[in-house]
This record gives C-alpha cells, structure tokens and sequence, in this order.
C-alpha cells in the first residue's frame, strides 16, 4: 500500500482534539507566538540596520581621510588644504563652475537640551558645499546654518530622546557650554546623515579646538573616476590621505556592527530552541495522556502513519495560530519603529525575506514539536497500550 492509499484521519478529529483542552491550545498558541516575534523583531532590526547602512553610501562619492582611519571618520584629521587640492582632481564633478567637494569636521559629542539633559549625538561640521556631494539632503524647514546656529535631522529627536516637536525652528540646544539655534530641519532618506546635527565648520572647529578637517568628499561624475583620487591620494605622500568609496567605509562599518546582529540572531536561536524543547515536553504529556485512544486508533485500523499526520496537523493548527498572532503583533508594534545606534537611527523592517523566516519558524515548531512525541507514543506494543 502506497502512501496515496492511507487512510487518513479525518481533519475535524485534529480540530476536536485541540478544543478537548483550552489551556493546554492557549500555551501551544502563546509559546508560538512569543517565539515568532522574537524572531521577526530580531529579523526586522537586522534588515533595518543593513539598509540604512547600505543606503548611507553614494556610488559616485569618495572620502579622502586620514590613513590608518578608514574605519572611523571621527579619528581622521587631515590638513585644511586637501579640500582646495581635491577640487582639481580630474574626473570630479561640478556645478555653475563650482567643484563638488566638501570638507567637513566629524564629532561624536554630548548635547543638552532643557527637556532631556546630556546625550550623544554624531555632530557634522559643514559648509554649503556638503549639499554639493550630498544630494539626498533636503532642507524641510528653516535655513542653512549660519554662525551660532545648528540645522537638525529629522531623526535627531530620537538620538537625543525627545519628543519630535521639542526640536523645530527656533529651539536651541548645548555644546560644550554654548547655546545654538536651531536654524532649519533636513531629511536625506534612508541614511544615518537623518540623526546628526549639523553645524557651521567653523564653529565645530573652534569648539572642538581644532584645527584640520576629519574628511573631505568628493562626489565624481563617473564611479571609474575613483582611480584618479586614489592616485591623488598616494602620490601626495606628504598628506598622508587614505581614498575609499563613501559606499565601501558604509560597508565596513556594517561589517562592524555585524557581531551585535550576529548575538540578536544567537540569542532568537537559543530562545526558539527552548522554546521547541518546552513544546517537546508540553506534547510528550498532551499525547501521553491520550495513549490509549491513540492505541484504539490503530486498532481499528488507521496506520500508525495516519494517527502520526493528525498529531501533526493538531500541532501545526496551534503553532500556525500563534504565528498569525505574531505576525499582526508585528505589524503593528514592529513595522516603521525607530531604533537609534550608535552613529544613527533605522526603521525596523519588517522585509518578504523576514515574514518568511517567521512563518517557517511556526512551521518549524509545530512539526518538531510534535514528531518525536507522536512517534514515542506509536511505537509502544499495541497490546500494553490498549491495557493501560
């Protein structure tokens, strides 16, 4: 007999056996559902640091730094005269005449605001030509920055902990015991650049007691371009200039953060496999209990193969409900929320390739949970299970 010729238990018998024992169906569907969204909640970060990550980087910029710092831009400091030198390396783009090359001065420091005292924010030390090489910025409100004021992201709320109408035209805010205003508020979508604080260069500079620039970027006309900046970069031995792809140092600094999303992953792993040994125990009860009938099943003449498939189908119809759970839990408290890091905010992202892993973890639980339960039960001798 071929396993086309089985027969099956019917599906309303799973449907049955579920609603038997309320309790029991509501930790199935609990336990599930807590586990689904731990792994769409840690899918989600991850897809969402990797994306604003990738998406900070232009194709056609590159950054002149520093050797030895190409994987922090803070730590660089490069003469001011590299911005002026890199204006008339061949192959940069410009616009009205004017190179598109930005000097600028990088700074993780402390801000304070009345409502929220002291936080770390990524300050940036520009001129109007960032606007040059960064052409996914876009002031919303307000101006540029002129002396004493400060132009904020739009994201910049959540790295200093406030509410989002707390940092609108007009605020100020501290650095290192001087008050700027806010001058205007910029986006540049999908990139880290929305949390920073921008200020005048010069200000940063003098503020910060220095004297040279931590970066200048270039943004050429063609990305093939990139080896006339590197040559710059190496014949001028004298400046000590380092040139990487603004895309590439993006890179690297995911690849940085590649550990933390490596442990959220480790520690979803280790909770989903508590999680399937709880459902070992749960079911090795659940089936226990039911031995004989499960006995009288087979006498009367379902194979072992058919009571084994609808053990299955009464877990997966609990396992799958929690998941459904999970799955509108995450829409709801997972798409679209903020996280601040380090050096910016993402969205969660709640991407086809995460859903999907969360729905393979419903099925994943649901089927492990129950095999080895189910075959512990069947294998026992039909006729010790019928006299217990």
């Amino acid at each position: 007999m071929n396993a086309l010729q089985i027969r099956l238990l019917p599906f309303a018998y799973a449907t049955r056996n579920l609603l038997r024992d309320i309790p029991r169906l509501l930790q199935k569907i609990a336990g599930s559902c807590v586990v689904v969204f731990l792994i769409l909640a840690t899918g989600a970060f991850n897809e969402g640091m990797k994306s604003v990550l990738s998406a900070s980087g232009s194709a056609n910029n590159v950054i002149l730094l520093s050797t030895g710092s190409e994987e922090s831009v803070e730590r660089s400091e490069i003469d001011v005269q590299v911005e002026s030198l890199a204006a008339g390396i061949r192959g940069v783009e410009t616009r009205l005449a004017q190179a598109a090359v930005s000097g600028e001065v990088h700074f993780m420091g402390e801000l304070g605001t009345d409502a929220s005292g002291k936080q770390q924010a990524l300050l940036r030390g520009v001129t109007p030509a960032a606007f040059e090489v960064h052409r996914e910025v876009r002031i919303l409100e307000g101006v540029f920055p002129a002396s004493g004021e400060v132009l904020v992201g739009r994201l910049t709320h959540h790295m200093l902990e406030l509410p989002m109408d707390a940092l609108r035209p007009g605020a100020t805010i501290d650095f290192e015991g001087q008050r700027f205003t806010i001058s205007g508020i910029f986006e540049a979508p999908g990139t880290v650049m929305e949390s920073e604080v921008w200020f005048d260069r010069n200000d940063l500079m003098t503020l910060t007691q220095r004297d040279s620039l931590s970066c200048v970027i270039l943004r050429l006309e063609h990305p093939v371009n990139f080896s006339a900046v590197d040559l710059f970069a190496k014949q001028r031995l004298d400046l000590e200039l380092s040139a990487i792809r603004e895309g590439d140092y993006y890179d690297k600094l995911s690849g940085f953060f590649a550990p933390i999303r490596a442990m959220t992953w480790l520690t979803a792993g280790l909770i989903a496999a508590g999680a399937i040994f709880a459902g070992f125990n749960l079911l090795y009860a659940a089936f226990a209990s039911r031995i004989r009938e499960l006995a009288t099943l087979q006498a009367i003449g379902f194979r072992r193969i058919a009571v084994l498939i609808s053990l299955v189908q009464e877990s997966l119809l609990a396992t799958l409900s929690g998941t459904l759970l999970a799955a509108f839990l995450g829409v709801f408290l997972l798409e679209g929320q903020a996280v601040h890091f380090s050096i910016g905010t993402f969205y969660l992202e709640l991407s086809n390739a995460v859903v999907i892993a969360g729905l393979s973890m419903g099925l994943l639980l649901g089927v492990l949970g129950a095999v080895p339960p189910a075959i512990h039960c069947l294998t026992a001798p039909l006729p010790n299970t019928l006299r217990s």
